[in-house]
């Protein structure tokens, strides 16, 4: 059964390995901070309540800028609840430590839902995003490109079975070794009425990793990692549908929420 492994304690992991258009300019976003210097990008590290998880991307809502994580990374219940129509999770207002910086959880898909009585099986095992909102020190280090392979260039809709996909992983397991971050795998297709895609990668997502954004094979943002699977197939990674979730947050109080794109250009080979 899948499991949110962000939440899985972290020595136990250890021993077992466990259509939105882009931003437009406003005066927050009309600067970034240098790619190969910001504190702050897709990719960094994000600590909730002592969970720690990895961010996707940067997103706008006018002149407001936000991080993106996992709602999962705000629960509260075992590793192994994951659906977030029911499961337990820390209250909007939560403070998320992002590198150094101190951010505020303004949106979380799991009380979204919960506050919506949510009904739809697939919408409450699969919607798995949640937004920080970064003060303004703390924008003035961000960038919104992922590291190694630069985008995303847009926001994606899901992928195809054998399409190429590439993600930016930051978990503390990987003890500092930066070879280990980037990540390029396949798509083995999208399941849950479209609101996940399975994904196989070299070296699998891992506690830690939860919450990371991946691309697809042109470099658009198709989905945030959610789960790591035991079974049928074991060390696949599930990823939740981006636009989906972008969708429901638009509908439940965030309708100005847009993806920004990177400032690097797509780099799918960066890695041979």
């Amino acid at each position: 059964m899948p499991v949110r492994h962000a939440l899985v304690p972290l020595a136990a992991a250890a021993l077992a390995i466990a259509t939105v258009g882009a931003a437009p300019a406003t005066a927050a976003t009309a600067a970034w901070a240098p790619a190969a210097t910001a504190a702050i990008h897709p990719g960094v590290m994000t600590h909730t309540g002592g969970a720690q998880c990895t961010a996707n991307f940067v997103y706008t809502n006018g002149t407001t800028t936000y991080l993106g994580q996992a709602a999962h990374c705000s629960g509260t219940g075992a590793a192994t609840d994951t659906n977030g129509c029911t499961a337990g999770t820390l209250p909007l207002g939560t403070k998320v430590d992002v590198a150094g910086y101190q951010g505020t959880m303004v949106y979380n898909s799991w009380i979204a839902m919960q506050s919506a009585k949510e009904k739809d099986p697939n919408t409450c095992a699969y919607n798995d995003l949640a937004l920080i909102e970064l003060p303004a020190a703390a924008v003035a280090v961000t960038n919104p490109s992922v590291p190694v392979f630069g985008g995303p260039v847009a926001l994606g809709a899901g992928t195809t079975a054998g399409e190429n996909v590439y993600s930016y992983g930051n978990s503390s397991l990987r003890l500092g070794l930066a070879p280990l971050s980037p990540k390029r795998g396949v798509s083995l297709g999208d399941t849950g009425g479209g609101w996940s895609t399975t994904v196989y990668t070299l070296t699998p997502g891992i506690p830690g990793d939860s919450g990371s954004g991946f691309l697809d094979s042109k470099g658009r943002a198709f989905g945030v990692l959610s789960t790591v699977a035991v079974l049928p197939l074991p060390l696949s990674n599930g990823v939740g549908n981006l636009a989906k979730e972008i969708a429901y947050a638009h509908s439940h109080g965030v309708s100005g929420l847009a993806l920004v794109p990177g400032t690097e250009p797509f780099t799918p080979n960066a890695l041979t």
